[in-house]
């Protein structure tokens, strides 16, 4: 099943969208809201799931065809937003870029903060820039939103309450973030309006490439028409999206809609941290780790930071090359 929301006030309104990703259909008397739909799941889900064979078997005569320009982000706003950082060769890559060592620690107990949620950016919504030497960079990630976990979950109970998955923009303000993390308090200005997909799916959506609490699938990251990124999300995932839950939910329950992100998707390739596509590899999903490796080759970044006018796409197809999620497609604008 694939749920989005349109742009309609504060929450946006629930519609269910064909696997093809071609129609759509208003639910108002299942759930006029996603956040509606997961508060009350036990006894809805299997109703929207009805909707969605009805939908694709093409015999809903109120369908109408799907514009994800429309769309805001799944859950306009959130009750949480907790990122994490699963893929241990990104958080190694950035960690050198700002001079710091990577702590043993990070192999076997996630990192993960809470992010902004009182207001996401839509999937096709400018990204605001006020000032470039903020260090305006993309992260293609994946999240999944959850049911109710109680306060000290297990990974196996944290696996079944996995609800949807979307695709995630974390976009980063790198300038920004040495000077919040020197303060031992966290990010919080670095960390400006997410952006996730049009659409949030089912993990039965996903077939096989839903195992092991991972996704099996390349995400593609297109950086002004240009391939950049096609690194697999199922590869190089130190922690598991159960084990993300659980470690979000040690100390603290998590409510209904609660968003948890696997951090920045990244690929070791088989090399010591990865190379660009042109070069063979499997490229990045975010403008820092490519830094990195320039860095690490020539002694300083050539790539620049996103200006005003750059555009960033992320999307995952499934094996038959069809769009899953609906692309992120995002343009900055200057907000100075």
């Amino acid at each position: 099943m694939k749920l989005a929301s349109l742009r309609n006030g504060r929450d946006g309104e629930l519609v269910v969208v064909s696997g093809d990703l071609a129609r759509a259909v208003r639910v108002p008397d299942i759930a006029c809201t996603l956040q509606a739909a997961l508060d009350d799941w036990a006894r809805v889900g299997d109703e929207l799931h009805d909707v969605a064979a009805e939908l694709n078997a093409n015999r809903l005569s109120d369908a109408f065809p799907f514009d994800p320009r429309v769309c805001a982000s799944p859950l306009p706003r959130a009750y949480q937003w907790a990122d994490g950082s699963a893929y241990v060769n990104h958080v190694e890559l950035v960690r050198r870029a700002r001079g710091a060592q990577m702590p043993a620690s990070f192999w076997h107990d996630p990192l993960m903060y809470q992010g902004g949620s009182d207001g996401f950016l839509g999937p096709s919504e400018d990204i605001p820039l006020r000032d470039a030497a903020w260090g305006l960079d993309f992260e293609g990630e994946i999240a999944v939103i959850t049911d109710d976990v109680a306060m000290g979950a297990d990974e196996s109970a944290a696996a079944v309450a996995v609800r949807l998955l979307m695709l995630v923009n974390d976009v980063s303000l790198r300038g920004l973030i040495p000077g919040e993390l020197d303060k031992g308090f966290g990010f919080f200005q670095s960390k400006p309006a997410t952006a996730f997909s049009p659409v949030a799916v089912t993990p039965d959506e996903l077939g096989t490439a839903w195992r092991d609490g991972r996704v099996h699938l390349p995400l593609l990251c297109t950086y002004n028409d240009q391939p950049f990124g096609k690194a697999n999300a199922g590869v190089d995932m130190t922690f598991s999206f159960p084990r993300l839950i659980a470690h979000a939910a040690r100390t603290r329950s998590l409510g209904a809609g609660s968003i948890v992100g696997s951090g920045t998707v990244s690929n070791k390739q088989g090399t010591e941290h990865g190379s660009a596509i042109a070069d063979g590899g499997v490229g990045y999903s975010c403008l820092a780790e490519l830094r990195m490796i320039e860095t690490i080759r020539d002694g300083q970044p050539a790539t620049p930071f996103m200006r005003a006018g750059d555009r960033i796409r992320i999307e995952m197809r499934d094996a038959a090359g069809h769009s899953i999620f609906g692309a992120i497609d995002q343009r900055v604008v200057d907000a100075g």
